[in-house]
C-alpha cells in the first residue's frame, strides 16, 4: 500500500535528535564537574596519609594572597580544596542599595505583583553575580534540555500515532519499524528526563551556596558592624537561624524547580498548539484559545493567598525550631530547675500553634484543589475530546494520494487508519497540552510560595544592611570615657534607651587597674559593654580604647565561651590554627599556659590536644572560667575587662591568675562583689544604684576608699543587729496567722 511506504516527519526528527545527542555527548559527561562549586583533588594520584588528614582537621582553611580562603575538606580519605572569596565591607555595602527596607503591608502580606519582582531582582543579583557565572551556565543548559524535551514530546505524538495506523491497517512491517523508532527515541528521552533533574538540583545548591555565603558574610561581619550581636536587639528580628537555614534552601529549591515548571509548560503550550492547530483549523485553534482564557480565569478567581500562608507558615517554623535549640542551649539549667515538663508545655504550644495553621492552609486547599482538578483534568478532557472530533467529523475526507488497483475497501481501511493516525496524535497533543496547562497553573501557585520566601530573605538581607555600625571611637593607648552616659538601648520608653549611669569620667591608663562594684542592676556590664564597643554610648562624650581585636581590649564574661573545635582551640580561639601556627607557639606553650591557669590534666584527660568535644558540657563551669583566663593569657591583650569571670573559681587560684594577668602585663578592668580582689587593683569605682545613675571613683588603699569599706562594714553590722528583732516578728506572724514558724 502507498501508505506504508509514506517516511513520516517524525522518523527524521528523532534521527535529527539523536544524533545531536550523540555529539553533545561528550560535553554533556564532563556536566558534573562544570556546575560543581569548583572542588579539587589535592592529589590524583595517592591517598593522603592519616597524618596529612589530621592536618587538614585543624588547619580548616588557608588564607590567599587575593583575599580569599581555601576550605579543607576531608572525604573518603582524600582532602579537597574549596575556594571562596569572601565578600568584604565595601563590597557589601555596594549592594546594600538592592534592599531597601520594605513597608510594613508588603512585609506582612507577600504577593505577586511589582514588589516581588523587585525583591525577586535583588536576590538574583547576589545568586547571578555576572552573566559568566556558572549559575548562568546551567541555567542555559537546562533550558536547552526544556527544549528538547518538548520536541520529543511532539515527536512522540507523532510516532504514536504513526504506530496505532499501522496496526489498525494490520501493516506488520511499519508497525515493526515504529516500534524500533520507539526503542531508539527512548534513548534521548529518558536522558533529558534525568538530565533536567540533575540540573534542577544542581541549579538549586548553586544559588543555595551563593546566597549562604552572602548572608554568612553579612551576618556574621566584625567591628564595627557586629550585625550578628546587634540583629537582634536594634533590628528586632528573631530566629535568624531559620532565614538562613531553612529559608534560603526553601527559597533556592523553590526557584529552581519554579523555573522548569513555567518554561517547559510554556514552551509546550507553544508548541503544542502549533501542532494542533494544523489538525483543528481556524475554528478549532479560536476554542482552544477560549478554553486557555476561561481556565486561567477560574483559577485565579479561587486561588487564595498562599504567599502569605507560607512566609506565617515559616515564621512559626523558626518559633519551634527556637524553642527546640534553646533547650539544648540551656539544658543544664533547665535540669537544675527539673524545668522538662514547664519546656514540654512551651514547644508543644508553639508546635500547636504551627499544626493549626498548616491544617487551615490544609483546609483552604481543599476547594482550591477540587477546582483546579475539575476544571484542568476533567473540562479539558471534554474540550479536548470536542477538539479532536473536529477533524474526524466536519472536515471533508483526506486525500491519501494515487489509489493502487484493488478493492474499494482498501481506500476504506486507508481512510480509518489515517483517521485513526490523527486522533490518537491529537489526543497525545492535547493529553499533553492539558498536562502543560495544569502545571502552569499549579505554577502560579507555586509562584505566590515563592513570594513568601522571598519576602522573608530579602527581609533578612534589608534588615542587616539597615543595621548602623557601633560608633567609633577615639583610638589611643588608654581606656576611658569623657562625658558618657551608658544605658540600655530600645530599654526606655518608646524603645528609647534606659540610662543607668550619668556621664562618666573614666580614663584607665596602661599598667593601672580598675574595679568596678556596685548593686545589681545598676550598669556594671552595660559600661563593659561600651567599652568593648558593642553598645553605643550616649551623650556627647566620647570613648577611647586601643585598636580593635583581642590584641585591644580583651572581655571575659561570667559565662565562658566554648567553640566548637579541638581541645587547642578552645584556647586558641578567636585564632584559627593557620594563625596559631603563624604566631609561633607550639603546643609545649599552651601546656605552660594551661598549667598557671590550673588545667594541665585536661590534654590526658580528654584525648589530647586535636580531641574534638562538645566543651560547654564537657568542662564544669570553673573550668570553663579558667579556660576563659587561659585564653586570656594566650593572647596577653592590652586590656582586659573580667565581668564575674571568675565567680565559680575557688579564691586561691583566682588569686594566682590574677596575679598572673598583671604580671604579663595586662591591665584589669574587673567587675565584681568580691572584696578579696580589690588587692589587685589599683582603683575602685563605685556605681551607687540610688537611681540617678550615681557613681564615686576612688584609689584603692587611700583614706577615702577606707572610709567606704568602713561605711559597708557598718551597714552590714546594722542590718545583724537587727536580725534578733525581724526573727521575733516572724514568730509573731506566724503565730497570728495559726501557722508553724521555721525561724
Amino acid at each position: 500500500m502507498a501508505t506504508s511506504r509514506k517516511v513520516i516527519p517524525s522518523q527524521r526528527t528523532a534521527l535529527y535528535l539523536l544524533a545531536a545527542l550523540v555529539v553533545l555527548r561528550a560535553k554533556l559527561v564532563k556536566l558534573p564537574s562544570l556546575a560543581s562549586s569548583g572542588n579539587k583533588i589535592l592529589s590524583a594520584y595517592r591517598r593522603p596519609t592519616q597524618t596529612e588528614i589530621d592536618q587538614a582537621q585543624q588547619q580548616l582553611y588557608f588564607d590567599e594572597a587575593d583575599g580569599s580562603k581555601t576550605i579543607l575538606v576531608p572525604s573518603q580519605r582524600r582532602i579537597s580544596k574549596v575556594r571562596i572569596e569572601p565578600k568584604t565591607e565595601e563590597e557589601l555595602k555596594a549592594t546594600a542599595s538592592l534592599f531597601p527596607l520594605l513597608p510594613p503591608s508588603t512585609s506582612s502580606k507577600p504577593n505577586v505583583d511589582r514588589a516581588l519582582m523587585l525583591q525577586l531582582r535583588a536576590i538574583l543579583r547576589i545568586a547571578f553575580p555576572s552573566w559568566k557565572s556558572k549559575e548562568v551556565a546551567i541555567i542555559l543548559l537546562h533550558s536547552t534540555f526544556l527544549i528538547l524535551r518538548s520536541l520529543l514530546s511532539v515527536v512522540v505524538a507523532r510516532l504514536d500515532g504513526y504506530l496505532v495506523k499501522n496496526l489498525v491497517s494490520a501493516n506488520g512491517k511499519g508497525f515493526i519499524k515504529g516500534l524500533g523508532y520507539w526503542f531508539l527515541l527512548a534513548i534521548p528521552s529518558t536522558y533529558t528526563n534525568t538530565m533536567l533533574r540533575h540540573l534542577q538540583s544542581k541549579l538549586a545548591l548553586r544559588m543555595r551556596s551563593r546566597l549562604t555565603r552572602y548572608a554568612h558574610d553579612l551576618y556574621l561581619s566584625s567591628a564595627p558592624n557586629l550585625r550578628y550581636y546587634r540583629v537582634g536587639q536594634i533590628g528586632g528580628l528573631d530566629g535568624v537561624d531559620q532565614y538562613i537555614t531553612s529559608d534560603i534552601e526553601a527559597f533556592c529549591e523553590s526557584l529552581s524547580a519554579l523555573y522548569g515548571n513555567v518554561l517547559k509548560p510554556s514552551l509546550d503550550l507553544f508548541i503544542f498548539t502549533a501542532q494542533l492547530s494544523r489538525s483543528l483549523g481556524f475554528s478549532g485553534s479560536i476554542l482552544l484559545y477560549v478554553n486557555y482564557f476561561a481556565t486561567a480565569s477560574i483559577l485565579r478567581a479561587v486561588t487564595p493567598a498562599f504567599g502569605r500562608l507560607a512566609a506565617v507558615e515559616a515564621r512559626l517554623e523558626g518559633e519551634y525550631r527556637g524553642g527546640v535549640a534553646r533547650v539544648g542551649r540551656d539544658s543544664e539549667e533547665i535540669a537544675f530547675y527539673d524545668g522538662g515538663l514547664k519546656e514540654k508545655d512551651i514547644l508543644w504550644r508553639a508546635y500547636l500553634r504551627l499544626i493549626k495553621h498548616v491544617n487551615s492552609i490544609y483546609k483552604i486547599r481543599i476547594a482550591y484543589e477540587w477546582t483546579e482538578d475539575y476544571v484542568i483534568k476533567y473540562m479539558w478532557s471534554a474540550a479536548g475530546y470536542l477538539l479532536i472530533s473536529i477533524p474526524v467529523l466536519f472536515k471533508r475526507k483526506r486525500s491519501i494520494g494515487i489509489q493502487a488497483p484493488g478493492p474499494a475497501t482498501t481506500t476504506i481501511e486507508d481512510a480509518v487508519a489515517g483517521h485513526t493516525e490523527t486522533y490518537i496524535s491529537n489526543r497525545r497533543l492535547l493529553i499533553s497540552l492539558a498536562d502543560a496547562g495544569g502545571r502552569l497553573m499549579y505554577a502560579y501557585k507555586d509562584l505566590l510560595e515563592l513570594a513568601g520566601y522571598a519576602t522573608r530573605l530579602y527581609t533578612l538581607f534589608s534588615t542587616l544592611h539597615a543595621l548602623p555600625p557601633v560608633e567609633e571611637f577615639e583610638r589611643a593607648d588608654s581606656v576611658g570615657m569623657e562625658g558618657v552616659s551608658v544605658g540600655v538601648p530600645g530599654g526606655g520608653v518608646g524603645g528609647g534607651t534606659e540610662m543607668l549611669v550619668s556621664p562618666l569620667k573614666l580614663r584607665v591608663e596602661r599598667g593601672e587597674h580598675l574595679m568596678i562594684t556596685g548593686p545589681n542592676g545598676v550598669g556594671k556590664t552595660a559600661i563593659a559593654r561600651v567599652l568593648a564597643g558593642l553598645w553605643d554610648s550616649e551623650g556627647e562624650g566620647h570613648v577611647e580604647r586601643p585598636e580593635r581585636g583581642v590584641k585591644g581590649v580583651f572581655v571575659l564574661p561570667q559565662r565562658a565561651y566554648m567553640v566548637a573545635g579541638t581541645l587547642r582551640d578552645q584556647i586558641t580561639y578567636p585564632h584559627s590554627y593557620a594563625q596559631f601556627r603563624a604566631s609561633g607557639k607550639t603546643d609545649a606553650d599552651l601546656m605552660k599556659i594551661l598549667e598557671v591557669s590550673h588545667l594541665a590534666y585536661l590534654p590526658d584527660r580528654e584525648g589530647g590536644w586535636n580531641t574534638r568535644k562538645e566543651w560547654r558540657d564537657v568542662l564544669s563551669g570553673g573550668e570553663r572560667q579558667r579556660m576563659g583566663f587561659a585564653r586570656m593569657f594566650y593572647h596577653r591583650p592590652k586590656f582586659a575587662i573580667l565581668d564575674e569571670c571568675s565567680s565559680a573559681v575557688s579564691t586561691d587560684v583566682e588569686g594566682l591568675m590574677y596575679q598572673h594577668a598583671k604580671d604579663l602585663g595586662i591591665t584589669l578592668i574587673t567587675i565584681s562583689h568580691r572584696p578579696s580582689l580589690t588587692k589587685y587593683h589599683t582603683r575602685l569605682l563605685t556605681l551607687k544604684g540610688d537611681g540617678t545613675g550615681g557613681w564615686e571613683e576612688t584609689r584603692v588603699g587611700t583614706e577615702e576608699e577606707r572610709m567606704g569599706l568602713d561605711r559597708e562594714i557598718a551597714n552590714l553590722e546594722q542590718k545583724l543587729n537587727e536580725v534578733g528583732a525581724w526573727e521575733q516578728r516572724a514568730r509573731q506572724i506566724a503565730k497570728e496567722l495559726g501557722v508553724r514558724s521555721t525561724v
